[in-house]
């Protein structure tokens, strides 16, 4: 069996460890693939940050999107087999779920979920991974393990727009990027963005975006409404701040305005709306990774992306070691990078 090399969660708010043990024999449901990469999600960082509640599991692996290679399959498995290419996704999917998957180390044991990423290898449940397409890179893959899925699964399963509609995406990071490639794979022409940060409003500018907007700005609300009067037929909020969900639900249309978030802003906070306005006709939903049914879905958006000819690599914008892991995480929280990529070596 392999030797893993690890990034390991060991307390709340801290950096994370490097730890190097050995593969556990594999049982039931379970799949040993080796990491080729890894994205980082900002749900790493609230879980790092202790922004999800209480964490039982310490220590503990993380990561949930990945692309890799099978090498070993446990009792049971049929979905994938040793040399298949893999998606990984935290996203569930055909097959088995794995029993709590653990790891003994000289320290002790360390926890791991159904899937974890942070590593070179890693014992994944047969229902967390996807076979790639043929046609993707492993690089451009990993996005496929959630940013995409996510993103691009709420726009074609959930808000279902059609080209005449108008959307608004308030976000974007991994999901609101994802939400955006696939709204112009359809042909959305009204089609707006809100950020903070001035280089990710000029990638949505240079991709087709009407309408681009710092989130910093003065009167924000109203220069948004100010260029879309009747307000927005759907928004997809992924900033992931309740303040941001609010925002989203005031500048839909107030008789048919959808708006679809899948952000989870820290465990105890709660959003405020007005009531008059869901009797008026606003909707709001929340996503659970954008409703996709992942051994289906995935082919379905990369045949689209592809077709559309949107170049991926605009997500990729810096590759790190997986010994610089905290320093990727550290530049995601900043905002310095769209999806930090993490290259395993071997």
């Amino acid at each position: 069996m392999p030797t893993i090399q690890a990034a390991v969660l060991t307390e709340i708010n801290k950096s994370l460890e490097f730890k190097t043990f050995s593969s556990e024999a594999l049982k039931k449901g379970q799949v040993l693939v080796k990491i080729f990469y890894s994205g980082i999600c900002r749900s790493q960082l609230m879980e790092i940050k202790g922004l999800r509640g209480h964490d039982k599991w310490l220590p503990h692996l993380l990561g949930h999107e990945a692309s890799g290679i099978v090498i070993e399959v446990g009792e049971g498995v049929k979905k994938v087999k040793e040399g298949d290419q893999v998606i990984l996704s935290w996203i569930k999917s055909e097959g088995l779920e794995a029993e709590k998957i653990q790891y003994e180390t000289d320290s002790g044991i360390i926890n791991a979920g159904p899937i974890s990423t942070f590593s070179n290898y890693s014992i994944i449940s047969e229902n967390r991974l996807v076979l790639k397409p043929k046609e993707l890179s492993m690089k451009e893959a990993m996005l496929f393990g959630c940013a995409i899925p996510t993103g691009a699964g709420i726009v074609i399963n959930q808000a279902k727009p059609n080209p005449t509609n108008s959307l608004l995406i308030l976000g974007m990071g991994g999901i609101g990027f994802s939400a955006f490639i696939m709204a112009i794979a359809l042909g959305i022409n009204r089609l707006a963005v809100i950020d903070i940060n001035d280089s990710k409003l000029a990638i949505a500018k240079k991709l087709g975006a009407e309408f681009v907007y710092n989130a910093n700005q003065n009167n924000l609300k109203k220069l948004v409404l100010n260029d879309l009067r009747e307000g927005y037929d759907f928004c997809i909020e992924s900033a992931g701040l309740t303040k941001t969900i609010e925002l989203g639900f005031d500048l839909i249309n107030k008789e048919h305005g959808q708006l679809f978030f899948a952000s989870h802003p820290p465990h105890d906070e709660k959003i405020a709306l007005t009531p008059h306005e869901l009797i008026s006709g606003k909707k709001i939903f929340g996503s659970w990774g954008g409703d996709v049914n992942p051994d289906k879905d995935i082919p379905r958006i990369w045949n689209l992306i592809r077709k559309n000819g949107t170049n991926l690599n605009e997500f990729i914008q810096k590759e790190y070691s997986l010994d610089s892991i905290n320093k990727a995480l550290q530049d995601l929280d900043e905002g310095k990078v769209l999806r930090p990529l993490i290259k395993m070596d071997h």
